[in-house]
């Protein structure tokens, strides 16, 4: 499993107009592939009468899937230059779709280019872009007699306390840096004299806006 990749907040829209054709920039996050086409669908009934809606979508820890499709523009003008504005953000698990609706002007190749990857940078600053890094989720188990001081210690650290479980003993649920797990297991075994018990719970990735 991957510790931390970069993606689109949510799903987003934003318009361009450029030489009187409006570009919509549409972009969602897509972990399958299914999940890319379903969404490319919705928006090509959504916008069933544009002249074109074109798509891009990288899915995968290493982008195994990877698509661009022109949608009728000439060959290479706009799936590919939406594709590699993709790639040089460093998105993962992401997919979006350009629906032009033509204003008369032609653009030609260079001006289709510059347009279709102009509307997907536009869509992806609209939209925003999060870090998701993945977390170990701790129960830390202590005698009532070190709540203060480790409730204390965890609000001054970097790692985010989740919530306190009252019941014999307390117990903190800690959200940890995957790398971190070794490390955080002995600020715990410091901290308590070795009478705090340390247990992952599960893995989950948290997002921070990039």
């Amino acid at each position: 499993m991957r510790d931390d990749y970069r993606t689109v907040k949510g799903n987003g829209e934003s318009e361009l107009i450029i030489k009187k054709s409006r570009f919509i920039g549409h972009a969602a996050r897509a972990e399958t592939e299914e999940e890319a086409m379903a969404f490319i669908a919705k928006i090509k009934q959504a916008h069933h009468s544009a002249t074109h809606n074109c798509s891009a979508y990288l899915i995968g820890e290493h982008d195994q899937i990877q698509k661009a499709n022109d949608d009728g523009e000439p060959s290479g003008t706009a799936g590919v230059p939406m594709l590699e504005v993709l790639k040089k953000q460093n998105l993962k698990d992401t997919v979006v779709v350009v629906t032009r609706y033509f204003g008369g002007i032609k653009l030609g190749g260079g001006g289709l280019i510059r347009a279709y990857g102009s509307a997907v940078s536009d869509v992806l600053n609209h939209t925003g872009i999060v870090e998701r890094r993945l977390h170990h989720l701790m129960k830390v188990t202590i005698d009532y007699t070190w709540l203060g001081k480790v409730e204390n210690e965890l609000h001054m650290s970097p790692y985010p306390l989740d919530r306190l479980d009252y019941a014999e003993a307390v117990s903190a649920y800690v959200y940890v840096p995957a790398a971190e797990e070794d490390k955080f297991r002995d600020w715990i075994a410091n901290l308590t004299n070795g009478q705090g018990t340390v247990g992952l719970e599960r893995k989950e990735f948290l997002e921070f806006d990039a």
